[in-house]
């Protein structure tokens, strides 16, 4: 597998806030592995307070492990593309509705104009998805990221097939081994795993 030190990878989060516990050890996996990691917020992320956490503290959290300033801002985000491209974009958590909007063209926040900015650089596009309808409304639009080219999902399951029969979420754990095999151009397998404790 491809090393990911001296890499360039963007981290877009978006507004699945129950999984940030989960995708903030393996930001800094990430630059434990030697690579540089590029912060990229979507709107919810920077001004919501759930019961998950407060929105000012997720944003100091990111600052820490990164060491960088986060991107906020669609213009911000746009040089992503031409002037400082990246190695590789990652968006974890992603959830159904960016799923939908990136699966259709939308470009509404800075997390999706990285990814549309990454995609113009013909360079890969990781996806872990959190999304409660997975397998209802947005299966569809998952399918059509599957079948894009420059796009790699982490793999995922249903999270909770009988409280929460739509859902799906990505094990964010193997971000790092999915951007190593996304660098060579391959989806890492198994795409669809089993998630559900038991």
């Amino acid at each position: 597998m491809t090393s990911l030190k001296g890499k360039t990878i963007g981290f877009g989060l978006t507004g699945s806030h129950c999984t940030y516990h989960e995708v903030f050890p393996v930001m800094q996996r990430l630059v434990d592995m030697g690579a540089t990691v590029v912060p990229v917020l979507s709107y919810t992320v920077q001004k919501t307070d759930t019961r998950f956490g407060e929105a000012a503290d997720h944003l100091k959290k990111i600052k820490e492990i990164t060491g960088e300033e986060p991107i906020l801002t669609i213009p911000d985000a746009e040089p992503l593309g031409p002037k400082r491209p990246l190695d590789c974009m990652v968006i974890a958590p992603l959830t159904g509705n960016s799923t939908s909007k990136f699966a259709n063209a939308l470009t509404d926040s800075p997390v999706l104009m990285a990814a549309k900015a990454t995609l113009r650089n013909s360079k890969p596009v990781v996806l872990a998805v959190s999304t409660n309808d997975g397998l209802g409304l947005n299966g569809v639009n998952i399918m059509k990221l599957m079948a894009a080219k420059f796009i790699y999902f982490v793999p995922l399951g249903q999270d909770h097939p009988y409280k929460k029969p739509n859902s799906l979420v990505a094990d964010m754990n193997l971000i790092p081994e999915t951007v190593e095999a996304a660098l060579e151009g391959i989806q890492l397998q198994p795409v669809l795993i089993e998630r559900y404790p038991g």
